[in-house]
């Protein structure tokens, strides 16, 4: 496989099936600004979230990440977003995972945390009081 190229905008639009998913974990939109470094999603019950690729990447929630099997299954921590994104991480690709998550490829060569979109919408800092809403 060759070597990804930089995402600068990436915008995913989804037709949801009617009842897979609750609405407030069914994505409409979802966009990756590369300069501000953050990810955008759009939800279905028109709620907006805001996620810097820094707290994404400290909340990842792989096994490696997480600490072991053992330790799986916890919620985001919302505070992680609190901090200033590295200068050098970069979200080199995003993809769907079938119809209920992201899977994120990072620039330190880390790409094994799938994340779902209930883990997202539960975990988000802009819900959590934690970062005003995107403008």
């Amino acid at each position: 496989m060759g070597k990804i190229k930089e995402i600068s905008l990436l915008s995913i639009k989804f037709n949801s099936r009617k009842g897979l998913l609750m609405s407030r974990y069914i994505p409409t939109d979802i966009t990756v600004l590369s300069k501000e470094k953050e990810l955008h999603i759009i939800w279905k019950d028109g709620h907006k979230s805001r996620f810097p690729f820094g707290g994404l990447r400290k909340n990842c929630p792989c096994v490696f990440c997480q600490g072991g099997h053992g330790e799986m299954g916890k919620p985001m921590d919302p505070i992680q977003f609190i901090a200033d994104t590295p200068e050098r991480l970069k979200l080199n690709n995003l993809k769907p995972s079938g119809n209920y998550a992201l899977h994120m490829f990072w620039s330190d060569g880390h790409s094994t945390g799938i994340y779902r979109y209930q883990y997202l919408r539960d975990g988000c800092p802009v819900e959590a009081g934690i970062l005003p809403p995107s403008k």
